[in-house]
């Protein structure tokens, strides 16, 4: 959403005409987000407010409900100790999954203020037994053009570094968010789509996880990717957009385009990024388990 829909508190130019394009056609849609931290209910009024209306909760599918699915499915009754706020614990809750501060079988990590009280207790938790999991992989997530915070992923990596504990990451690019995803269009579409792609500025989660689900994969360059930078990848696009305006004509007339590379190579873009990782799958992936840390040094 964010570099995609909107950055900050302004609509993408062509945002809403896009939406309005794919609802006028009857084209079946989903938002996906790795923020934990908002509902699906949050995110309708949030986009009220930037002006695209008449979007539903089902239109959303967050790394806290993909959380939810994932354990109510994997292990039903389970319980949980939660670092995160209302939509994740919403989520959770939603599936019966209730909060345990003594024995939890997992420790579930989302966006949110992590205090030392909460991760002392989340340390505690891991070492009596309980499972590392974590909503997204993010580091760090964007606030504004000047501003970052601390992502799901860094509080992750912290109790790993205190614990020994790898964590499993969900949200994206796991496939399992991709996989739940598809499900859910099949069920607004009520049947199975000809076609999935994802649409999405970040190579490290959207464009990785559409490529490993076997989904097209269209980026945008109105958030977070360079367009010198695309080459660097193993995994590319389907195709590279300026923003989703560059889809407007082509979903309402319901022709498909033949250029696989849009405009955007013709144009020079550059956008301020953030050095250093932003996902914890690409430095973790083939790693093998560190030994834990002595406990001084």
């Amino acid at each position: 959403m964010d570099g995609v829909i909107y950055r900050e508190n302004q609509l993408i130019p062509g945002a809403a005409e896009f939406v309005q394009a794919l609802t006028a056609g009857g084209i079946p849609f989903l938002f996906l987000t790795n923020n934990s931290a908002p509902t699906p209910q949050d995110l309708v009024v949030r986009l009220e407010h930037l002006g695209i209306r008449g979007l539903t909760a089902r239109h959303f599918y967050t790394s806290a409900l993909n959380t939810a699915d994932f354990l109510s499915e994997t292990d039903p009754g389970c319980t949980v100790f939660v670092i995160g706020e209302g939509g994740l614990l919403t989520a959770l809750h939603d599936r019966k999954i209730a909060n345990d501060a003594i024995q939890p079988r997992y420790v579930v990590i989302g966006e949110g203020a992590a205090t030392a009280e909460k991760l002392c207790k989340a340390h505690e938790c891991i070492e009596r037994g309980a499972r590392l999991l974590a909503t997204n992989p993010d580091n760090w997530c964007p606030v504004s053009s000047e501003k970052t915070r601390p992502g799901a992923g860094a509080t992750a990596a912290f109790l790993e570094a205190s614990t020994g504990r790898q964590p499993y990451y969900l949200g994206k690019p796991n496939g399992y968010m991709f996989h739940r995803a598809r499900r859910k269009l099949c069920e607004l579409s009520h049947g199975e789509p000809e076609q999935v792609v994802m649409i999405g500025d970040t190579m490290e989660t959207d464009i990785r996880g559409a490529v490993e689900a076997g989904l097209q994969s269209y980026l945008v360059l109105s958030g977070s990717t360079q367009i010198e930078l695309v080459g660097d990848y193993v995994y590319q696009p389907t195709r590279v957009l300026l923003s989703v305006a560059d889809l407007v004509e082509e979903v309402k007339s319901g022709i498909a385009s033949d250029r696989l590379n849009s405009p955007a190579f013709s144009h020079k873009i550059s956008h301020e990024t953030k050095a250093g990782h932003r996902h914890q799958t690409d430095i973790f992936a083939f790693h093998k388990p560190r030994p834990r840390p002595a406990m001084v040094r």
